[in-house]
């Protein structure tokens, strides 16, 4: 559920604290209730849509799984999330389906569901309420159940808010017991956020447990839910999973995260339930829950989870034994540069042989190797591979792995780069050619030879070129490639490789501008046009992750600042871009007299500020949660300063002006920094704002 994290473990630990449970107790058998032997696979509202769930939805969201092919590729369970359900208890104790979301009631949409082939899902928790404050089931568990069980309800999710500080076990195991007695078969999902051992005792009472707090559509939540999650393999088994919550794909991460995401939760055996709303989810992103060869490795048969054989210097490996025989082996790169990542057969589990093929899970495509599993991986990026035992090598193409290693790139200078040829086949290979291709504009000049008459078994080639970034760049950031190639021949004909390594040239930031950042970012100037890609989790409360090009001292009293937001990556609703004041913009979270003026993608225009003088923002110029009118680009910000009290306003084109808001903000400085900033709101994930006309008056 989607509250704080803070907030929510407030809710659970309301009347006493929560019994423990040894980590190293041995993990109990599955339930033994014949559902789920392999990981459920389905869709969730509330990651997309939160507490604007309906039937509507439900049911389109259905039809979708069904028009998409996601039903014929494995997905079953649509399940509903919280606020399903009126505030209170009927006069007989039994929760009330909210007549306007659900006029026909619950059972409606389970007919209908039913009827595309599908099955149901909902939520309650077990406490005395739901996470949005519903009624709960703690206590009434024998109804609850009966109630879903008439319905028509095939799975259940059962979240921890507000427990009373009862065990978990004794909780969970209640509604388990009730559930049990319908003699209606439904998956039974423990959504206790990985607290009191629940590995160790969940296989005994849920088909799956959640192992995580809850994730949200950012690369550093993906990679927190995955170093908890993938430790705990020995739990997992048909019938009992290890649950490191929905995914995130399609939600605002960048098409590599979404990739990575998918891969490791197949890898470590994780339910496939989808976050996002499929309705109207993209090509790609319907591509990317729709890959067969993932879901396979996910719903192998064996039922084992995917264990690490390292996870060092963020290059990961793992390996996952199929029913087949086989190993899916996945290569994880959770830097933020493209690296080459490694490993063997045997140290997969595979025993000796005359060769290996590994099957590319994503790019479709088998090579053979020696014995060497190993690619090149972008950033943030996974390949996966499935790797078996071959008798008869020589019916596929050698796996060959090129690296290119690209420097940072300054407009009008030179820069050497490496193309590095690895043959892993075993076999030799043949007139190598190796090569670097650049965009329009680039120069890219040989600085060795480039060709290679064989490259035995194990062997590399490598060969280097100059490259010349423009010297006038056609924006302040500008996005390029640098793509290595190889060509050659085997016995059996050609093979190819490429590495495609995405660049970033920025045109300097000059005096009287200066740049500071709190997380990673880029900065460019060109003439009036401002450039900031960074990440940054979120700009409220403690947390205070930006990115900014400034003015040091330039704001006082009576100043206007205008800015024209001419883009902006939509990273998340609440990714933020505009004009930032405080005294000083070097001291995130503690220096005062700070207000900003944001655009939002999903949330509109904000200003907000720090109402206490501590440095962090705590106050909004709109409700909760809420912006004022519907985020436009290109807009136009201002911010006016007249003593301590700041009023801002935004514009759609350039001279019509509506207040955003106005506050008096403590610890005003006489003078104080002030510039444009952006923060994604996606930890570990960069997007880039774009700024022109900057002007401070």
């Amino acid at each position: 559920m989607r509250r704080t994290w803070a907030a929510l473990v407030a809710a659970a630990l309301t009347v006493a604290p929560l019994a423990t449970v040894s980590l190293t107790a041995t993990p109990a058998a599955a339930l033994d209730n014949g559902l789920a032997l392999t990981p459920p696979m389905g869709w969730n509202d509330w990651n997309a849509f939160g507490c604007n769930v309906s039937a509507k939805l439900v049911e389109q969201t259905a039809d979708k799984i069904v028009s998409s092919g996601l039903q014929a590729a494995g997905y079953q369970y649509v399940n509903i999330d919280d606020c399903w359900m009126g505030s209170s208890r009927d006069a007989g104790g039994h929760l009330v389906p909210d007549p306007v979301k659900f006029p026909g009631g619950i059972k409606a949409v389970a007919d209908y569901v039913h009827a595309k082939g599908l099955k149901l899902g909902i939520y309650e928790s077990a406490g005395t309420q739901t996470c949005a404050g519903f009624p709960g089931s703690l206590g009434h568990e024998t109804t609850d159940a009966g109630d879903f069980a008439a319905w028509g309800v095939d799975y259940l999710k059962y979240d921890n808010c507000y427990n009373q500080g009862v065990p978990a076990p004794q909780r969970y195991q209640a509604m388990g017991a009730a559930l049990a007695a319908t003699g209606r078969p439904i998956v039974y999902s423990l959504c206790d956020w990985g607290l009191e051992s629940v590995p160790s005792w969940g296989p005994g009472v849920g088909n799956l447990w959640r192992t995580t707090g809850d994730i949200n559509a950012s690369f550093g939540s993906l990679l927190s839910n995955f170093h908890q999650n993938v430790q705990l393999a020995a739990a997992a088994k048909p019938g009992a999973w290890n649950d490191p919550d929905m995914l995130e794909v399609g939600n605002g991460m960048t098409a590599t995260e979404d990739r990575s995401e998918f891969s490791l939760w197949a890898e470590m055996a994780a339910p496939l339930i989808s976050g996002t709303d499929l309705t109207t989810a993209s090509t790609d992103t319907l591509a990317d829950y729709g890959n067969r060869e993932v879901i396979a490795v996910d719903q192998d048969k064996l039922g084992r989870q995917g264990t690490p054989v390292t996870l060092a210097g963020g290059l990961d490996v793992l390996a996952k034994p199929l029913a087949d025989g086989s190993v899916a082996v996945t290569l994880f790169n959770e830097n933020a540069a493209p690296a080459v990542i490694s490993t063997t057969a045997a140290a997969v589990g595979l025993p000796g042989a005359h060769g290996y093929t590994l099957r590319d899970l994503w790019a479709h495509r088998t090579t053979e190797s020696a014995g060497t599993i190993s690619a090149s991986v972008p950033a943030h990026g996974t390949v996966m591979y499935r790797v078996a035992r071959t008798s008869s090598p020589g019916t596929y193409a050698p796996s060959v792995q090129l690296a290119t290693t690209v420097p940072n790139q300054t407009p009008g200078q030179s820069s050497t780069v490496t193309a590095t040829f690895t043959n892993n086949g075993a076999q030799a290979v043949g007139d190598l050619r190796l090569g670097l291709n650049a965009p329009a504009g680039w120069q890219v000049r040989p600085l060795t030879g480039t060709a290679f008459g064989k490259v035995p078994s194990g062997h590399e080639a490598i060969a280097a070129f100059q490259v010349t970034a423009p010297a006038t760049l056609p924006a302040p950031i500008t996005h390029a490639t640098l793509t290595g190639t190889a060509s050659a021949h085997w016995s059996g004909g050609s093979v190819s490789a490429d590495s495609a390594n995405p660049v970033e040239v920025a045109a300097p930031v000059a005096a009287p501008f200066k740049t500071f950042t709190d997380n990673s970012a880029v900065f460019g100037k060109q003439g009036d046009a401002i450039a900031v890609d960074g990440a940054g989790a979120d700009l409220w409360g403690s947390t205070d992750q930006y990115s900014t090009v400034y003015q040091s001292g330039a704001e006082h009293d009576g100043s206007t600042t205008v800015v024209k937001v001419t883009g902006q990556a939509d990273t998340s609703d609440w990714a933020k871009s505009g004009i930032m004041v405080r005294n000083d913009l070097t001291q995130p979270g503690a220096s005062a007299g700070y207000v900003i003026l944001a655009e939002a993608p999903g949330k509109g225009y904000v200003l907000q500020w720090d109402s206490t003088g501590s440095g962090q923002l705590d106050s909004n110029s709109a409700p909760a949660n809420q912006g004022t009118g519907t985020a436009a680009y290109p807009s136009w910000l201002k911010l006016v300063r007249s003593g301590s009290v700041f009023t801002g306003y935004y514009s759609t084109d350039g001279s019509t002006w509506t207040q955003v808001g106005s506050a008096t903000v403590p610890g005003v400085h006489p003078t104080q920094d002030v510039g444009v900033f952006t923060s994604s709101h996606s930890d570990g994930t960069s997007g880039e704002a774009d700024f022109s006309g900057f002007s401070q008056s």
